[in-house]
């Protein structure tokens, strides 16, 4: 599931094969930028702001970014030109060529192409893998709201961005409470730690672990695992339905009911 490190992974395969190269092709296949050809335009980088990623490409003097969301299904793949894609072609939103590497984006929730990227992600608190992160600002913008469930607040990426649905149900069994706890009643500074933690160990990781475990069915605490034991007490995993802030629905989180009073 795509999450801050996911993007982040992304952005670092984009980088290493089409930074400081000319575009050849470019292939938007989204209404809008149906007619938008950046050919002859250079990457000048590839940064990823919680789970937004951007593309910055320049020609003379105009610059511009191509902007894009993983949402759910999203994935980006790079490689040698010719290379054999790895999703069907009616899934590809985006085609980027340069004279040696290709890089398809699937299934994109989003595909812009912006003169100012900074309004993308204007809105966002702290990125949990930014340079500037800021441990002290997210740990104050989730304070504001100390009756909210910590489970709904770490998904509202105008609080701290990065974190979905997997890393909050592990932060909060790590930290023993459940996803429904007030905010008000949880360790703020030590969840914020966790969670850049968390996504910063597994930034680069092929397999995403929070149990410190990279063995296949061993890499998570409780995420996924309703109906089976808890790892820490043998307990059975319950899966709830908690809403979402910012126009998110309900989604699943998961918890032990031992490890994690009430």
């Amino acid at each position: 599931m795509p999450e801050g490190d996911t993007v982040f992974a992304a952005a670092h395969r984009l980088r290493a094969g089409l930074a400081g190269k000319p575009l050849t092709r470019t292939d938007f296949r989204v209404p809008r930028y149906a007619t938008t050809d950046l050919s002859g335009w250079a990457v000048t980088g590839v940064r990823s702001v919680g789970k937004h990623l951007f593309i910055d490409v320049s020609a003379g003097e105009r610059t511009a970014s191509i902007h894009s969301h993983l949402k759910m299904e999203g994935r980006w793949q790079v490689g040698p030109l010719g290379t054999r894609w790895r999703r069907p072609g009616h899934t590809a939103r985006v085609v980027l060529c340069t004279d040696d590497v290709e890089a398809v984006g699937f299934d994109l929730g989003v595909v812009e192409v912006l003169a100012d990227p900074a309004t993308a992600v204007a809105h966002l608190g702290p990125d949990l893998l930014g340079d500037n992160w800021d441990a002290a600002t997210a740990v104050a913008n989730l304070a504001r709201s100390p009756d909210t469930p910590i489970g709904v607040a770490l998904l509202d990426q105008r609080l701290l961005a990065g974190i979905g649905n997997v890393y909050r149900s592990e932060i909060c069994f790590l930290h023993r409470v459940r996803p429904t706890a007030r905010v008000a009643d949880v360790d703020l500074p030590g969840i914020v730690e966790t969670a850049h933690r968390l996504l910063w160990e597994n930034r680069l990781r092929p397999i995403r672990s929070t149990t410190g475990v990279t063995a296949r069915g061993r890499e998570l605490w409780v995420y996924g695992r309703d109906r089976r034991p808890c790892r820490r007490c043998g307990t059975t995993v319950v899966r709830d339905m908690l809403g979402g802030l910012d126009g998110q629905g309900e989604r699943s989180a998961y918890f032990c009911p031992r490890c994690q009073q009430p």
